[in-house]
C-alpha cells in the first residue's frame, strides 16, 4: 500500500520513512520544511512541499499518489514555545490535523496513525504510566496532542477508518549520522552542546524523590520508534475498518538525568568534564515519567531492541557529523 508521511523530512519522520521502505511499502513524504530537511528524503521517494493547513495541496497529493494510509508526524512540538504561542500551536497542531482528516476521509483513506506524546499525561504520580493513566496535560503542546487523539478517534469511528495514536516518550539516538536530530531541545543534545562549548551540563533540580534526586525518564531509540509504527500499521490492517488503538512507545525502564549525563561523559570521552552543574528546578518537571510498554508487547508482539548506550553512541556520531569540533 502507499503511505503518506507528513513531516517525513524531520528527525523522526525520516526514520519512519526508512523503516517503511525497508518493509517494502510505498511512501510519499509531505512536509512544509519549517523544521524538516529535504536531504533526509531519499531521492527515489516522492516529495511534496506543503502545509497540513493547505486543503488543496492535500487533496491533490492524496489523489495523485492513491494514498491508502497516513502517518501524521507533522506538528509543532516545543513545550516552552507552546506556552508562549498557544494559538499558533492550536492552529498548526489541531486545525492542521482537522484539515488533514477532512481530506483523508473524503479521499477514502483506510488507515491513520497519529503521532501523539507522553505530554498528554501531564504530571503522572505513578511508577509506570499505562494507557489508562488519566490524561491531564499541563501545557498547550500536550493539550493539542490530546485534542488530536480525540479528533482522530472520532473521525475514524464516523468514517470507518482504522486509527491509532502513538504516545511517544523521550526519543533519542539515530539510525545513521545523516539522519540525526539537529535540534537542541532534549537532554542528550543539550549535554552534547555544553560539552562542545567547554561548559558544564546542567541538572535542573537534584532534590526529587528519586534514587539520586534527579528526574527519571524513559528513553526510546528512534529506530525502535520507527519499527513500532510498522507494528501498529500492521495491527490496524488486521483489526479492520473503524478500529482504534492507543499505545505507549517506550522501553518501560527509567534513567535518571544524572545517570544519563554520566553515560554521555563515558561514551563521548569527556569523562570528568561532564560533571554537571546543579540548577534550580524547572516549573512543571515531574519526578518520574516511565512508560508501561505492556500493551505493545502483549497485543502487538513489539519490544524495543536498543539500550540507552546505543542511543547515546548513535546520537553522538550524529552530533559529530554536524559538529566535528566536538570529537576528542
Amino acid at each position: 500500500m502507499t503511505w503518506l508521511i507528513t513531516g517525513g523530512a524531520g528527525f523522526i519522520g525520516a526514520h519512519v520513512v526508512k523503516a517503511m521502505l525497508d518493509a517494502g511499502e510505498r511512501v510519499v513524504v509531505y512536509d512544509d520544511l519549517s523544521t524538516g530537511d529535504p536531504a533526509r528524503v531519499p531521492a527515489d521517494v516522492p516529495f511534496v512541499k506543503g502545509s497540513t493547513l493547505d486543503r488543496g495541496q492535500l487533496d491533490r497529493t492524496l489523489s495523485e499518489f492513491a494514498v491508502d494510509g497516513v502517518v501524521h508526524l507533522a506538528a509543532k512540538k516545543q513545550v516552552a514555545e507552546s506556552v508562549a504561542l498557544p494559538l499558533h500551536y492550536y492552529r498548526e497542531n489541531v486545525h492542521g490535523l482537522q484539515t488533514l482528516l477532512e481530506a483523508v476521509t473524503e479521499a477514502g483513506t483506510r488507515r491513520f496513525l497519529f503521532s501523539s506524546s507522553a505530554a498528554v499525561y501531564g504530571l503522572p504520580d505513578v511508577d509506570l504510566v499505562t494507557e489508562g493513566t488519566p490524561c491531564a496535560p499541563i501545557n498547550p503542546y500536550g493539550e493539542t496532542k490530546l485534542a488530536g487523539e480525540w479528533m482522530v478517534r472520532a473521525a475514524g469511528a464516523a468514517h470507518g477508518m482504522a486509527t491509532a495514536s502513538l504516545r511517544y516518550f523521550n526519543v533519542a539516538g539515530a539510525g545513521s549520522p545523516a539522519l540525526a536530530d539537529t535540534g537542541v531541545f532534549n537532554l542528550i543534545p543539550m549535554v552534547f552542546e555544553k560539552l562542545t562549548e567547554g561548559a558544564a551540563p546542567m541538572i535542573f533540580g537534584d532534590d526529587y524523590a528519586t534514587p539520586d534526586g534527579t528526574c527519571v525518564r524513559d528513553f526510546i531509540h528512534v529506530e525502535d520508534l520507527a519499527s513500532a509504527h510498522l507494528a501498529v500499521a500492521g495491527a490496524l490492517g488486521e483489526r479492520g475498518d473503524g478500529s482504534d488503538l492507543t499505545v505507549n512507545i517506550g522501553r518501560g525502564a527509567g534513567v535518571s538525568v544524572r545517570e544519563m549525563i554520566a553515560l554521555i561523559g563515558e561514551v563521548t570521552g569527556y569523562g570528568p568534564d561532564a560533571e554537571p552543574a546543579v540548577m534550580a528546578r524547572r516549573a512543571g518537571d515531574p519526578a518520574r515519567v516511565v512508560a508501561s510498554a505492556d500493551r505493545m508487547r502483549t497485543e502487538l508482539g513489539w519490544t524495543a531492541r536498543h539500550d540507552v548506550r546505543d542511543m547515546v553512541a548513535s546520537a553522538w556520531e550524529g552530533w559529530c557529523f554536524s559538529h566535528p569540533e566536538a570529537r576528542r
